[in-house]
Formats: C-alpha cells, structure tokens, sequence
C-alpha cells in the first residue's frame, strides 16, 4: 500500500502535474524522459570527446611531431587501442551499474554514473603522459556505460505501455545529439578560439566535459525514483546477474546480447574513425589549395566536424524509424532491416571511387543504418527483463556487448596504422566492416526475442 501510495503520489504531485500534454504524457513523463535525454546525450558527449582530440593529444602526449608519420601511424593506433579500453570499462560500468541501480534505486545510480563520466572527462585534460590519459579514460568509462541502462529502465518505467517506444527514441536521439555538441565543442575551441595551439587545446576541450555536473545536480534535486522499482522490492530477495541465465530469462539475454554488440561493434568501428578520416581527406585538400600550417588546421577541425555531423545527424534521422518498423513490423524484423541497410551503407560509401565531398555528405546514410539501430533499444532492451533486474539485464546485454566489440576500432586502427594511416587504408577496413552487419541480419531472425504486444514485466 505504501509503495502504491508513493506511485500515486509521483503522478499527482503539483511539481510533475497530472494533466496529459504532448503525446498524451505528463509533465513529469516528459521530466523523466528529458533527464535519460540528457543524461544519455552527455554520456557520448563525454565519450567521443577524445575522438576528435586523439590527432593533438597523443603526439603531444608521446613527445612526436604532428603530421610526421611517426604521428600518424600512432594516432591511429592509439585512437583504436584507447577506444577499445573505453569499451572494456564502459561494458563494466554498465553491469556494475546496473546492479546498483537494481539495488539503491534508478535516481541514485543515475546521479552516480552521471558524476563519474563528468569528473573522469574533466581529468584527462591534466594527464602528462600517455598512461594517465588511459586511467583518466577508464574511470569515466565505468560512469558513461552504467548511464545508458539505468536511464532506459527509468524511462521504461515511468511512461504509459502505449508510449513506450516513442519515448524510447526520444532518448536516445539525446546520442547522436551529444556527438553533434562534441564536435562544435571541438571545432569552437580547437578550430577558433585556439586553432593556433594543437599541443594545449585538447586540454580545453576534456575540461569541458565538465559540463554533466549541472545535469547531475538536476537529477538528485528534481526526479523521484522509479513507483514500478519500489514495488519490485516488497518481499522479493535482492536481484542477482545469475538471474538472466535462469531457464525462463536465457533466451532473451542472449538474444539482446547479440543484437547490441553487433551494433556496438558496427557503430565504434565507424565512430572511433569518423573525425580521424574528416581530418585524414582534409590534409589532401589543404596541400591541393596551399593552406599554411594554421589554416590547415582550421579546416581539418572543420571538416572533422562536418564528418561527425552527417555521420550524427543521418543517426538522429535513422533512430525515428524505429517507431514505424518496431508498431507495423515488430522488434525481428526491425533489427533485420537496420543491419541490412546498415551492411549497403557501407559498401557504398567506402567501397566506390567517391570524390571526398560526396564521401563525407553519405556519412549520414552510414549515420542512419550504423547509428539510427540504437533507436531501438531504449524499448526493446528493458521489455525483456522483469522490474527486479531490468537494469542489471538491459546494462548487461548493452555493455557487455562492449567487451565484444572492443576488439573492432582496435582492429580497425591496427590494420590502419600497419598502412601508414592513410585514409585510403582506413577506407578499405571500413568497407569490410559491411560484413558484419550483413551477416547479423541473417542471424537475427534465429535469436531475436520477439516482444511486440506485450505490457512490460513487472
């Protein structure tokens, strides 16, 4: 009765209000939804914060010449091999996480996980070598991956049945949007403000992935935790992570595991390179107009940002999809068509003889396959788990889906960096990479749970 009364109380409350706006949600439907908005835009923000650094920091760091080869081959090395460390912690993030937040509550563990991305970005920007950058790195990755499931839970949880799946994407459209403000953040400081000073200006650009403290600091001030969390509790023992390998549950974490590390893996062998490749066809471009050494650097900020923004926004359109094919189609089948346009997206875009603009500009059909599937797991993930575990199940397949793919952007920057890390090279690796978003269509069909029509567990 007390749980219940607390539930009530949530959806009454003048703070959140109880009138139906937009989409038939409350106002406070429409809080929670814009906190895992936010928290989950600031959580790649925060992420990919390095990927556009990676060409100033790692040969300031290692002591080489920008532009040497030496500084090229190592950048594209490193940015793979850091990138694949980041997984690795975000993917123990996500289960930690997870777990606590299926243990204190999803509006602590939020908080938590917020915190810990924001301080642990902020930190790299005092590392003096290569190590620290890497620890620095790490520390924020356990924050950025216990994020995602804890904010997808909360979501889940808070919104009417019949609402599930458009606030669902609605968050996640919070991703490619903080790539978006990751690299105008980039382009602003590193491109204008000190577009002269490539061995301090990525120091500027990790402090301000301090940003996400205000967004914390919201969090534990204005939400309240999850009425379906709290019910969950009375008289049942604490959840445990065996639990997604009982009999009943197997079926549906291996099946979720599979789809969000096929995406996972498709995604940052793309992402990781995005800014590196827009950087990597601006050199030829700059050598072919004479630019000097500042100017050159000023349009490899800017074309970076445009790579990451076409890549980004062709995500952003690709994650509204999920609504038609998730209600007309269904889950299966929605994975199926992701993968499949995922596969020709790339095939296209780094198998032809395209001229580096028209390359650049068909990054957002890559952005809408590669990018545009997450849309479909801030609803699918959480409906395969009871309330007990829905976040240590939904942080589970998600991140340790990460480990798996860890291995991707290090495969990608090694066979890059054995090339010279010529665009060219890194071109031919991505094109492969088609491959594996082709063949996950096919399996899709044998290991995807279906679970269109069904309230979501208790």
């Amino acid at each position: 009765m007390l749980t219940a009364a607390r539930g009530a109380a949530v959806q009454t409350s003048p703070l959140t209000g109880s009138q139906a706006t937009f989409l038939g949600l409350t106002g406070y439907h429409w809080l929670v939804i814009a906190a895992g908005w936010a928290g989950w835009g600031f959580d790649v923000y925060d992420a990919v914060l390095f990927n556009f650094v990676a060409r100033n920091c790692i040969p300031t760091l290692l002591h080489l010449d920008p532009g040497s080869p030496a500084a090229k081959s190592a950048v594209a090395f490193w940015t793979g091999a850091i990138t694949s460390m980041l997984l690795v912690a975000w993917a123990l993030g996500g289960i930690l996480f997870g777990w606590v937040a299926d243990r204190i509550g999803r509006k602590r563990a939020l908080f938590a996980t917020i915190t810990v991305y924001a301080l642990g970005t902020g930190l790299c920007a005092l590392s003096t070598s290569l190590p620290q950058l890497i620890l620095c790195r790490a520390f924020a990755g356990l924050g950025i991956g216990g994020e995602w499931g804890i904010g997808a839970a909360l979501v889940a949880e808070a919104v009417p049945e019949n609402r599930r799946v458009e606030a669902g994407v609605i968050m996640q459209t919070g991703s490619p949007l903080g790539v978006v403000l990751a690299g105008i953040v980039n382009y602003q400081i590193a491109g204008v403000w000190l577009a002269g000073e490539p061995q301090s200006s990525w120091r500027y650009v990790f402090l301000a992935g301090l940003l996400p403290v205000l967004l914390a600091i919201g969090v534990r001030v204005f939400l309240r935790e999850s009425a379906r969390w709290e019910a969950s509790r009375a008289g049942a023992p604490p959840s445990s992570p065996r639990e997604l390998f009982a009999p009943a549950m197997r079926a549906a974490t291996l099946g979720g595991l599979f789809v969000a590390a096929t995406a996972i893996l498709v995604w940052w062998g793309c992402n990781a390179f995005v800014p590196l490749l827009g950087s990597s066809l601006s050199a030829a471009e700059a050598q072919r107009l004479g630019l000097d050494a500042p100017a050159a650097q000023a349009l490899a900020a800017a074309w970076q940002a445009h790579a990451s923004n076409a890549f980004n926004l062709g995500g952003l359109a690709g994650a509204f999809a999920a609504v038609p094919l998730a209600r007309l189609l269904g889950r299966r089948p929605m994975f199926v068509c992701y993968f499949l346009f995922s596969a020709l997206a790339l095939f296209i875009t780094f198998g032809l003889e395209l001229a580096p603009g028209a390359r650049l500009a068909l990054l957002f059909v890559v952005g809408a396959g590669v990018y545009g599937v997450f849309g479909g797991f801030t609803f699918y993930l959480p409906e395969l788990f009871p309330a007990r575990i829905r976040a240590t199940g939904a942080g589970f397949c998600y991140n340790t889906g990460r480990v798996i793919a860890s291995f991707g952007p290090l495969l990608v920057g090694w066979v890059s960096a054995a090339s010279g890390g010529s665009s060219a090279a890194l071109m031919q690796v991505l094109c492969w990479l088609g491959l594996v978003p082709l063949a996950a269509a096919f399996i899709s069909w044998f290991v995807v749970v279906e679970t269109r029509g069904r309230t979501l567990p208790a």
